[in-house]
């Protein structure tokens, strides 16, 4: 392979870039692609030029060019084919064929306009005829399409190689992150029917912080004193809610409450935690490899990490065996811990917690399971996902007390719906519906709740 000119990244010897493209499309390869030609819409002019111009790249040159580099030889490329083919496109369409090419090349192809807009919290593709992104809490079908599903596969593939990962027949799923936290998910043929389907939980590069929940009224600061209190003195917190609600997202900001002199071990199945103190342990699990082995559970971080002297352990999302080992452990001196669950309701979440440990194939009977968990946790803060796509903490929970096979709560904090403004959001206020229950643990930690506590 050489270079024409200034370091050309497209294939050939001794030739000029016209002259292997003129090559490319005569009589000598019959089967290759052949001029563009009248009758059609610019847009299916750009698809096949820029279909052109990647076939043509050199990847192994690319890899040595900087962006800048990179994207004047795409830019001279372009001008060239434009001119062969006397195609009528303006300096604007040819450019906009360039950075797509560029997208293509060094990031997530026609994706990229879309997680450049701080707004969207998901992109989900659909194959490459149908790409939704979500704002604000609300699914929205955009412009954004790729030219076909090989297009879209690539796009896929070069998503899972750069953190590690395959995907191909014999692996169809992939369940991974981006290096900026996001979470992704692929799954191609044979499991998906109609073409590859990806999506794409994003985060902020900037995370949340709790005045940014006032301000956006999911939650008030009278919940948000209680909970900061609840943290400082030292209670088990369980956050339950459906997904995509924000789970991940307040216990990022919960645990940013925990003093910087705690020894904190978080547990995850993909990193997303962004905790700011100074002793944070980051453990996260492993898939099993191509032959099936070497998985890491979350349930094998949970009992490992209690070899490791933690103050506090947070878990990402509890969803199996792992409950009974985090349970103990807030029982056994690690009080302060958290984690996150899936559940409609903090009364769900109870039923949820008794499943699972039930799915550890432990001999307890169901009082004695509900024991554990009674003693075990003190707060469920439930969060919800409202039909007007605003995501809130609907209900702050605190455990009373157990008998027989029932857990005994009653809610500290609720939200109370009045109905919906002229433009279909839900209006409503948070109330204090009881006092706390913490009164003896608020005292012992020195922390002010900002709400009555029973004596």
């Amino acid at each position: 392979m050489e270079r024409n000119g200034a370091g050309s990244t497209f294939q050939g010897r001794g030739m000029k870039f016209t002259e292997r493209y003129q090559q490319s499309t005569g009589t000598v390869d019959p089967g290759a692609p052949q001029p563009i030609r009248g009758g059609r819409s610019i847009e299916d002019i750009k698809r096949d030029l820029h279909g052109k111009v990647i076939d043509r790249l050199d990847v192994a040159l690319i890899q040595t060019l900087s962006r800048d580099q990179l994207r004047g030889q795409l830019r001279q490329a372009v001008e060239q084919l434009v001119t062969v083919e006397g195609l009528p496109l303006n300096q604007a369409e040819k450019e906009k064929i360039v950075v797509s090419i560029l997208d293509d090349i060094l990031g997530l192809g026609p994706l990229e306009v879309l997680l450049a807009d701080s707004e969207v919290s998901d992109v989900l593709v659909n194959t490459h005829k149908q790409v939704y992104v979500e704002k604000k809490g609300k699914l929205q079908l955009t412009a954004v399409r790729f030219r076909d599903d090989r297009h879209l596969l690539n796009t896929i593939n070069r998503i899972v190689s750069r953190i590690g990962r395959r995907i191909d027949e014999s692996s169809p799923m992939v369940d991974a992150r981006l290096p900026d936290g996001s979470r992704v998910n692929a799954i191609i043929p044979p499991l998906a029917i109609d073409g590859p389907i990806l999506s794409i939980r994003r985060f902020g590069s900037v995370p949340l912080r709790h005045n940014d929940l006032v301000r956006n009224n999911s939650v008030s600061a009278a919940m948000i004193t209680f909970l900061h209190a609840a943290v400082q003195a030292r209670c088990n917190i369980l956050i339950s809610g459906g997904t995509g609600s924000g789970k991940t997202t307040l216990l990022n900001i919960l645990s940013s409450f925990i003093p910087n002199d705690d020894r904190i071990v978080t547990i995850e199945d993909s990193a997303e935690l962004k905790l700011q103190q100074e002793h944070v342990v980051r453990l996260e699990s492993r898939p099993p490899n191509i032959e099936g082995k070497g998985a890491v559970s979350i349930h094998d971080l949970v009992k490992n990490s209690l070899r490791m002297r933690p103050d506090r352990i947070v878990i990402g999302e509890i969803r199996s065996v792992e409950v009974l080992d985090m349970l103990q452990a807030m029982n056994t001196g690690h009080e302060g811990s958290m984690a996150t669950i899936h559940a409609n309701t903090a009364s769900d979440a109870i039923s949820r917690l008794t499943t699972m440990i039930a799915m550890a194939g432990t001999k307890l009977g169901e009082e004695s399971m509900i024991q554990i968990i009674g003693r075990a946790l003190h707060v469920i803060v439930q969060l919800n996902r409202m039909s007007d796509g605003a995501r809130r903490v609907t209900s702050i929970s605190e455990l009373v007390g157990f008998e027989g096979n029932r857990v005994h709560m009653q809610d500290v904090f609720a939200f109370e719906q009045s109905g919906f403004d002229g433009q279909g959001r839900i209006v409503g206020s948070y109330v204090n519906r009881y006092p706390s229950v913490q009164g003896a643990r608020f005292r012992k930690y020195g922390v002010n709740p900002g709400i009555p506590v029973r004596q």
